[in-house]
This record gives C-alpha cells, structure tokens and sequence, in this order.
C-alpha cells in the first residue's frame, strides 16, 4: 500500500517523534547529544521553524513544532533527519552500514488549548518517566532545562508557543504525569491522530487527510 503523503498545515503545533532503528543507543556521549542540537539550530535558521519544546533521550527524540508555513515541517523534518543520519555515520565511522533511524518519523497535530501544555509537560517530563532523573532539571538535553537558563548555553532559542506555560511550570512538569493523558498521547503517537477536543480534532483530521487515524483498529465488531 502506498504511503500517504504527510499534509501539514502553518499556524499548528505538532508534537514530532523518531526513534533509533532497533531501539539503539545512538545518543551516548555529550558530543552525540549535542551535534544533534547543533542540526536543530542549523534547520531552525534555514526554514524558520519555531521550535517551543524537545527532549532528546538515548534511543530516541520528542519535539513540539509550531511552523508558520504549510509544508515547512515536511522540509524541516526531512533535512533534520537527512542530516543527523549522515553526521552520525560519519562521527562513528559507519557510513553505509545499517540505518540510523526505524522509519520515517511520527507526528500528529496538537490543539492550542490546555493540550498543548500537557504535550509539552509529557515532552519535559520524558526524563522523569523513564527513571533517568528525578528533577527534569537534572537532564541537560531538554526545553526544561534551556527555559530554565540552567546548563550549557544552547545554539538556538525557544519559541514561547500558542499558549503561554504557566508560573507554576516548574513544579507542574516535575509532578507525576497522569496516567489517562499519557495513555491518549501515546495513542497520538501510535496513530498520528490529533490531539484535541472532539470537534476541533474532526475538523483538523479532514484538513490534514488523517480521518483514518480517528478509526478503531482491527476488523469491524460482528453484531448478530
């Protein structure tokens, strides 16, 4: 079956994730972590996008996207990927042996209410959920720790988003994560479905082709 083609429209946050092939490793020293912040800032500056939030993990990474024109997520994510494959060859000496990431990677559009902040909490939090750090501020690969002024300087700067974070954000994203929003962001990830209230998510879905990831999966329930 034929890959549908990605439709992303400007003026809608995007919450973006890949995954290293095979789950791997590919984040191991600083300088891996921090070349890959380097060719965020590089495809920051060359499409202009508005990065509010990212987490970058060992095997894999979480960004909160908020591009102004149609299609430049597709051209940005196309080139961060390109790039950081080809870079990471070469930093390792593996060119040409395997693939750096799974598949392509995955994304889904983000309402800009309260769903927003959770996506953004679930994004920083990501360190704490895993058992890496008990303090987001503790993991130095982050927006939480940029946003905070904590750390390394870091090549870019955040954009402040849709919706304003609140004063409390610190305390909110070291705070246990509910199990019920984690479970439906996870469905998001899964299915590429947005994440919003009914009618927004209806609407958003038609615009961006993504009717099919509203569906349930599996075969349809037999009734007699």
């Amino acid at each position: 079956m034929p890959r549908v083609k990605r439709i992303t429209k400007g003026g809608i946050a995007y919450h973006v994730l890949n995954r290293a092939n095979g789950r791997l490793r590919i984040f191991k020293r600083d300088l891996d972590f921090i070349a890959f912040e380097n060719i965020l800032a590089e495809g920051i500056a060359r499409f202009g996008m508005r990065l509010c939030g990212y987490c970058i993990m060992s095997n894999h990474w979480h960004l909160l996207l908020w591009p102004l024109d149609d299609d430049t997520m597709v051209n940005f994510m196309r080139w961060i990927t390109l790039t950081h494959t080809q870079r990471w060859h070469a930093s390792h000496g593996t060119v040409g042996i395997g693939h750096v990431y799974q598949g392509p990677y995955k994304s889904f559009p983000i309402q800009s209410n309260w769903r927003y902040l959770k996506a953004m909490q679930y994004i920083e939090a990501n360190p704490i959920r895993a058992g890496l750090v008990d303090n987001a501020a503790d993991w130095q690969w982050s927006s939480f720790i940029h946003r905070i002024g904590a750390g390394t300087a870091k090549p870019f700067k955040l954009d402040p988003g849709p919706v304003p974070l609140s004063q409390n954000w610190s305390q909110l994203v070291n705070q246990p994560f509910e199990q019920d929003h984690a479970d439906e962001l996870a469905n998001c990830i899964n299915k590429g479905s947005p994440y919003g209230q009914k009618e927004w998510t209806a609407e958003i879905a038609e615009q961006l082709n993504l009717q099919s990831t509203l569906r349930s999966r599996g075969r349809p329930r037999k009734f007699k």
